[in-house]
Formats: structure tokens, sequence, C-alpha cells
């Protein structure tokens, strides 16, 4: 069993008491209802519904009440409004860009990388990202299901090269906890396994999800547990999500924070920056900052490499070395990813 510190947890703020799966239910649905919400003009509905054609349309309540009404080019609008941009082809850009399919390994199982193995526990979000580079992804086909969970455990049992398990999808944490409880009792007697990870963007969409259970099953487990968030813009931190970041932190978790560079979304140094001091003072490392996955329907997002390269070099005037996240891309059949 890992020691880790004990503290007193912070108590949960009334925002924080909300059963989380019915915030789930009751996430946004229609272009409609997003539009009328954010007081935004009716002209925009049209490219809205040939978007969420291809990429259904979902935002959570506690993620939409940071968003700036009436403003149509608010960054963490532009996450998540879909567009008719997403129905254009674009040299490229494909529906499998990092190679997914090609490193499964076992149901449920990719298998890329030296010493470590991502499990597709679910296909579903809280959010639906338009840069998702899972959007067109075959989860039906790929994801674990029940009965073949022991032919997963059993992939990971001969394979003493994989120290490190990667809960990932979707979105692990939309499972219940003790759904989560009862794949890490499986995992437990797997005596290579040292670190588990875990992929999410719950805390940033729903902060209602890191219960006092969820908690609680954090410090039972046997490993040292790393939480890696997708936070993009430094307005995503509200003092909710701070508060379930300080409730991780007492839990003894490593947060780290992987971004994804957007075009009109986090392209300036400002924002960058912002975004970076914001995550340290929420206990968050900067990790990666990722340049977009060439996944269809996405190319709108894109920064060119060049302006990337700019971006980062004058990020690393400013900043300090813990505070400046890596540039970089993954390529599919790469031993890791790479930096630009």
């Amino acid at each position: 069993m890992v020691a880790r510190t004990a503290f007193k947890r912070q108590p949960l703020m009334t925002n924080l008491t909300t059963n989380w799966r019915q915030q789930l239910r009751d996430s946004l649905i229609t272009p409609e209802k997003l539009l009328d919400r954010l007081n935004l003009p009716l002209h925009l509905l049209a490219d809205a519904h040939h978007g969420s054609k291809l990429f259904p349309l979902r935002v959570p309540e506690a993620y939409l009440r940071r968003i700036h009404p009436g403003d149509r080019h608010d960054p963490l609008l532009r996450q998540v409004l879909p567009v008719v941009d997403e129905t254009f082809q674009a040299e490229g850009f494909v529906d499998d860009p990092v190679g997914d399919l090609a490193s499964s390994a076992a149901p449920g199982i990719l298998h890329k990388y030296h010493g470590r193995a991502l499990l597709l526990l679910t296909g579903a979000c809280s959010v639906n990202c338009r840069y998702c580079f899972r959007r067109n992804f075959p989860y039906a086909e790929q994801q674990i299901k029940p009965s073949e969970w022991q032919q997963s455990v059993d992939y990971l049992q001969r394979s003493p090269d994989i120290s490190e398990i990667i809960f990932s999808g979707g979105d692990p944490l939309v499972l219940t906890t003790d759904k989560l409880k009862a794949l890490t009792d499986d995992l437990q007697d797997i005596g290579h396994l040292r670190r588990l990870r875990i992929h999410t963007r719950l805390p940033v969409m729903i902060p209602a999800r890191i219960t006092e259970s969820f908690c609680n099953w954090l410090e039972q487990l046997p490993w040292p547990v790393c939480i890696v968030m997708h936070i993009n813009h430094f307005r995503e931190i509200d003092r909710d999500v701070a508060l379930a970041c300080t409730r991780l932190r007492q839990s003894g978790i490593t947060l780290l924070n992987q971004a994804v560079l957007l075009k009109g979304v986090n392209d300036t140094v400002e924002i960058q920056q912002k975004l970076s001091e914001k995550l340290y003072d929420t206990g968050i490392l900067s990790y990666y900052l990722h340049q977009l996955d060439p996944v269809t329907g996405a190319q709108h997002f894109q920064v060119p490499d060049n302006a990337a390269l700019q971006l980062h070099a004058r990020m690393r005037d400013i900043l300090p070395g813990y505070l400046l996240p890596r540039l970089v891309r993954e390529i599919p059949g790469e031993p890791a990813k790479l930096p630009l």
C-alpha cells in the first residue's frame, strides 16, 4: 500500500454537493438550447446543426456557466459549439490521426509505448470537445466489454514490461467509483504494475465528480496515482474546479495538465502564460502542450508549426522552466510523443 500524507480534506462547497451523475444526465445536447442559454444569434443554428450531425453536442451546466453570454468568439464556447467547418475535408486530416487502431493489443487495450498500456474503459464523456482526436473512434468495437475484461487482465498479466496502466476513454471518470474500484481490485494482483495514470476532463467539466467516496478509493490504491487534466484556457478553472483539485492533492494525487494548442482558443502568449500560472496556483503542473492531432473535422483549430514554435519560444522567455509545458506532437508508430 502506498503511504500518503494524511490531510484534513476541504469541506464540499455548495456547488459541489449536486449529484454529479444528475449533472451528467442534464447536460445540454441540442444547439437550440446552447444558443438560447448563451444569448447567441440564431443565424449560428444552421451551422451548429451541420456540425452536430457528425459529432453530437454535449456541454454540462458547470462548464456552461463559465462561458460569456452573447460572445460568439468566447474561447470556451469555441471548444464546444459545432460549426459548419467540421463538415469540410482537409488534406492530412483522418479519422484515426494517432494510430490507435493499429496499437490495439487486447479488448480495450492500446499498447503503443514501452512500459505502459492504455485501457479504453468507456466511450462516454462529460463534454464533446470539437477537436477531440477520438471524435470518430469506433468505441462500440474497441472499448472493454464486461465479458472481455478477463482477456484484458490476462494480457496485462502476460506483459511484464508494462509497469503503468492508463485509464482513458472517453472519460474514465464517468464510470461510478464502485465500478472503478472493481476494475482496480482485479488489477492489484498483477505484481509488475507500479503506477496508475488517469486521463480525465471530469474535474473541470463537473467538479462535483470529486466526491468523498472517490477520494477514499484513490487513497486506498496500492500504487502512486497521477491524474492528467485537460485544461486549455485559464478561464476553465473556477472556484469549484480549484476545490476539486485541492481535494485530489489532499488525497496524495499528482496533478498534471495536457493542453491542446487551438487556434482562436489559446494561441497567444498572454493566454498561455495565464494558463500555466493559474494551473500552478491550483496545484497542477503544465506537462504537455500538444499540437493538434489531425482528426477529420478539426482542421479549423490548426496552428501552423512555425507559429507554434514561435509561441513556445516566447513562452520560454517569460515563464520559469517548471511552468513551461513541452510542445509535442504524437506521430503514429513513434516510440513516444515527439517535441517540435
